[in-house]
């Protein structure tokens, strides 16, 4: 199972973060549209995320619901028919929430930079420190608490949670 330690922030001036993002990246920026669609699932997170009508992402995640560096363990198994998937697994597992978002993506060594206008929530930075594995979580906190502070993120930004849990918070 492949893992990586990982934060969420709500962020006012994504342009700011944006600057200081492209100063550390190594590749980027990125543009994707994505549509994920999370199914009810007893142990974990499962979600598709549609990219394109012939291509997808099936993916299952374990982590905790806390604020600040947590770290995330992940299976994701490549689809080129979202749609009937959606629908099957919708069918059997029920669906417990769906969220649309552009995210603007940029690498900087082991960490993925997302930079995310998610509908009916607004901007947000997540962090993906993906760890080799000789590193350890400790290790992968230590490397995404340097990059909070080198994208000016603090500690009353951070969420706990997933989007699909801050949607479905939101009153209508």
């Amino acid at each position: 199972m492949a893992r990586n330690v990982e934060i969420k922030a709500r962020v006012d001036d994504l342009a700011r973060v944006e600057a200081r993002a492209r100063g550390l990246a190594d590749q980027g920026p990125f543009e994707l549209e994505q549509d994920d669609t999370f199914f009810a699932c007893p142990h974990g997170r499962l979600k598709l995320r549609e990219l394109a009508a012939d291509r997808g992402e099936l993916i299952f995640y374990q982590r905790p619901d806390v604020e600040g560096p947590k770290p995330s363990s992940y299976f994701i198994c490549p689809t080129t028919s979202p749609s009937v998937l959606r629908e099957t697994l919708g069918r059997a597992l029920g669906v417990v929430g769906r969220v649309r978002k552009h995210r603007r993506l940029y690498l900087a060594r082991e960490t993925r930079i997302h930079l995310d206008q998610v509908a009916g929530l607004g901007s947000f930075l997540e962090l993906e420190v993906v760890l080799a594995d000789t590193q350890s979580v400790a290790e992968g906190e230590r490397i995404a608490h340097r990059l909070m502070s080198e994208l000016g993120v603090l500690e009353a930004d951070l969420v706990r949670g997933a989007y699909v849990d801050l949607l479905a918070a939101t009153p209508p």
